[in-house]
């Protein structure tokens, strides 16, 4: 049986409400494999899980040291940057999702979650502005396509308030 698959199985008898038992079953393989760049990742999900973010933040980061990759390095760029929300470190938190967008600029779940870490570090007009992106971008409807230019427009002014108010600059459309 495979690194990958031992994970899957554990990952398949989890219980989200109960992660003791999933931890339990991570920390013989982290043993055996401690500088691996998933185990460490999987490991800091299961803590993230479980409510004890300042363990999971830094398996995060050994995850991110050992050189994660792809799809996993997305993941854990999501789930770090709102661990250090949820622990108050506000403006890491939102340094962290500005790096991963740079990494997945087409990422909609980075944008989302960064936009929640705006909020939270009080730069609400970005937030709303990359949520309006988010919007405008993903959701496909007759509906929205109508307005798409406008929703852009505003997503661009209330992005230029984070600069202060530009009383001659108005968003165009409804």
């Amino acid at each position: 049986m495979t690194l990958d698959d031992q994970l899957e199985g554990i990952f398949e008898a989890r219980d989200r409400n109960n992660m003791q038992p999933t931890i339990d079953a991570l920390l013989p393989i982290l043993e055996r494999h401690p500088a691996n760049p998933r185990v460490l990742y999987e490991v800091g999900g299961a803590y993230d899980t479980a409510g004890e973010e300042n363990t999971a933040a830094s398996f995060y980061e050994r995850a991110l040291d050992a050189g994660l990759s792809g799809d996993l390095l997305r993941r854990c760029y999501l789930q770090y940057g709102s661990t250090l929300r949820n622990l108050g470190e506000f403006a890491r938190s939102a340094e962290l999702f500005e790096r991963a967008r740079a990494r997945f600029p087409d990422s909609p779940s980075l944008v989302v979650f960064e936009a929640i870490s705006l909020h939270a570090c009080g730069r609400r007009d970005e937030a709303v502005a990359a949520l309006l992106d988010v919007v405008a971008a993903g959701i496909q409807s007759p509906d929205l396509e109508r307005y798409k230019p406008a929703i852009l427009g505003n997503a661009s002014y209330i992005r230029s308030l984070a600069d202060g108010p530009n009383p001659a600059h108005r968003p165009g459309g409804r």
